[in-house]
């Protein structure tokens, strides 16, 4: 190879390493309000399985789930939209639709019996879907996924999740808490 040619060669390398490294540390953070659906009420959705006491009326009483659709399908009552809500909201549309002429003063009260699932994927030992546990953080669901495997990227993960009802994705600290219905992508690291 000509002096020339390893100029060039040599030009091209040191021309394409900062691209390369930088597609390491180049990403976006995850957006303000990504962080901000961690410290709010939990807002229900589809998969949410609830126990719902209607107090001294036990054939009310009993567990649903919210439908696909974002319904609870109620006795007397029909569909309740759920989707989106709180529980003290979704607590205050069943005893408002059961005063209409079904009973005097309703006192409802309901608890999540199970939450949707997290999904985890990339290089963890076994990819797939998982029951959230309220406290739960991405270390601690990548450990629920067999771990780490010799290939992650440790430090951060991509995690998808439904924000005031826009999915947004957004790359953060192992450290950080999961919502239930969260996707988490451990990435392959690159060196």
């Amino acid at each position: 190879m000509s002096t020339a040619a390893t100029r060039r060669t040599r030009a091209f390398a040191v021309a394409l390493l900062p691209a390369l490294v930088g597609g390491c540390t180049n990403y976006q953070p995850a957006p303000k309000a990504f962080s901000q659906a961690t410290i709010q009420p939990y807002r229900l959705d589809s998969g949410d399985r609830l126990r719902v006491n209607v107090f001294e009326q036990p054939s009310l009483s009993g567990t649903y789930t919210v439908d696909q659709a974002g319904y609870v399908a109620f006795p007397l009552i029909g569909a309740v939209p759920s989707r989106g809500h709180t529980l003290p909201e979704l607590e205050g549309m069943i005893a408002s639709k059961l005063r209409q002429g079904f009973l005097k003063d309703p006192d409802v009260t309901i608890e999540v019996d199970r939450y949707r699932s997290v999904f985890i994927m990339g290089e963890v030992g076994q990819a797939g879907q998982y029951a959230y546990v309220p406290g739960m953080t991405i270390q601690n669901a990548i450990a629920v996924a067999g771990g780490f495997t010799p290939r992650a990227y440790q430090q951060t993960a991509d995690v998808t999740r439904k924000v005031n009802g826009r999915i947004i994705t957004g790359r953060v600290p192992i450290t950080d808490p999961v919502l239930a219905g969260d996707t988490i992508y451990v990435r392959e690291r690159l060196f």
